[in-house]
């Protein structure tokens, strides 16, 4: 045999690392299945321009169906490098079980406030996990076609907001309010947190629940439920059985006057429409009461712990924690409003609408989601039944509320005073 050059082994011993190199893939794991042609067009490519040795991939779950799927890959191994983060409590449990990595250190975590780190932070603060990536906002989106046909306009208080709904009902043309029960979050999510801080007085409320001077069975916890018992006179035929889907098409088509939702819809609905769109917050009781928005921390990326690409990961939470990304993911997906301490520009005029409600409206988070579903029964899926229950007309929103007390109860301490 020919002796190989030494020059010729230094060489074939580059070729092989670049090869490894442009062969590093990370997986991103996600419940925002909506958003994947928006990854794959917009925001994968732009990271991998600056990359060319990382590829990537987002592969997303049902949201339904994430949290399940992710613990089972989680524990099984085989669950991807990134893995997008709910806020709170449960990305905080799978810190716990060392199944997130610690980015503390990450210098581009000071990119971000304090109250936006938070929600993916232990108790402490001591310890960040997640780098956080956008908030969404809940609220109202309306054909404003079918508003001016039928000669309404937005509401702003409680019995506004029904003289509206009797006014779509009776011209029979659209579907006054478009939500179905089926999958239950919704009713939960889009309805009972959506409407819910305007009652219970945003974070007054959602902190005298930690602290057990509120209980679930107090007027202002049962009376969100009483509005969406009333809701039920103004849903489509056949709401039981309407999914989250079913729901998102019938307003797209023009089907449907109100959508009770928020901003994360602004980029599935906006190239489907053929009407223009508009937004209104959760009405006051009355008018000059105080408007209170649920703000709600939604989304951000976390290292798993078990990750083989773990400096390729890095390199991409890096990029996500930059002013870069900030502006190129607000504007790729108006509506998810960039935590990032950047001043960002938004083009999308209803992504505008949305975020201006931050100068007239408190703000707070979805009740459930910081403490109270740490322990079993979880407050959250809880809710999502109860809500949907109150809908269906199986449960009145006093047993609901009563139901959900109990549950609480049964391992929460403040609660069991």
């Amino acid at each position: 045999m020919k002796s190989i050059p030494f020059a010729a082994l230094l060489l074939g011993t580059a070729l092989v690392g670049t090869s490894a190199l442009a062969e590093t893939t990370l997986t991103i794991e996600s419940w925002r299945n909506d958003d994947l042609p928006i990854w794959q067009e917009k925001i994968i490519p732009a990271f991998e321009k600056a990359h060319p040795d990382i590829k990537v991939v987002f592969a997303p779950s049902a949201p339904t169906e994430y949290n399940a799927a992710l613990n089972s890959k989680l524990d099984a191994g085989t669950a991807g490098d990134l893995i997008t983060c709910r806020p709170y409590d449960a990305a905080l449990a799978l810190y716990q079980k060392g199944q997130l990595a610690d980015l503390s250190d990450m210098k581009i975590m000071s990119n971000f406030p304090d109250v936006a780190k938070s929600a993916w932070q232990t108790d402490d603060g001591k310890h960040t996990f997640c780098v956080p990536m956008a908030s969404v906002i809940h609220g109202f989106i309306y054909n404003k076609d079918a508003f001016k046909e039928l000669g309404i306009e937005p509401p702003k208080t409680v019995d506004e907001f029904y003289a509206d709904l009797d006014k779509i009902k009776a011209d029979g043309t659209y579907i006054p309010l478009d939500m179905g029960t089926h999958d239950q979050w919704e009713a939960a999510t889009m309805g009972y947190q959506n409407i819910g801080p305007t009652y219970w007085k945003g974070e007054e409320g959602r902190k005298a629940l930690l602290d057990g001077t509120q209980k679930l069975t107090d007027p202002d916890w049962v009376e969100p439920f009483k509005q969406l018992a009333k809701w039920s006179n103004y849903l489509g035929d056949g709401y039981k059985a309407q999914t989250y889907p079913d729901s998102q098409n019938l307003f797209t088509l023009g089907r449907a006057a109100i959508y009770p939702s928020g901003s994360w819809e602004i980029p599935v609905f906006e190239p489907q429409v053929d009407f223009e769109m508009g937004a209104f917050p959760p009405p006051v009781q009355k008018a000059g009461d105080t408007c209170y928005i649920s703000d709600q921390p939604d989304h951000a990326m976390g290292l798993n712990a078990a990750s083989k690409n773990k400096d390729a990961a890095m390199t991409f939470l890096n990029w996500v924690g930059s002013a870069d990304f900030a502006q190129l993911y607000s504007n790729a997906l108006p509506g998810f409003f960039s935590l990032n301490s950047a001043k960002i520009e938004l083009k999308d005029p209803l992504a505008q609408e949305f975020l201006s409600w931050r100068q007239n409206c408190k703000s707070t988070i979805r009740s459930t989601y910081q403490i109270l579903s740490r322990g079993t029964p979880n407050l959250e899926n809880a809710t999502w039944a109860a809500s949907a229950n109150v809908m269906n007309g199986t449960q009145s929103p006093e047993d609901a509320a009563a139901e959900l007390q109990k549950d609480l109860a049964s391992w929460y301490k403040p609660q069991q005073k």
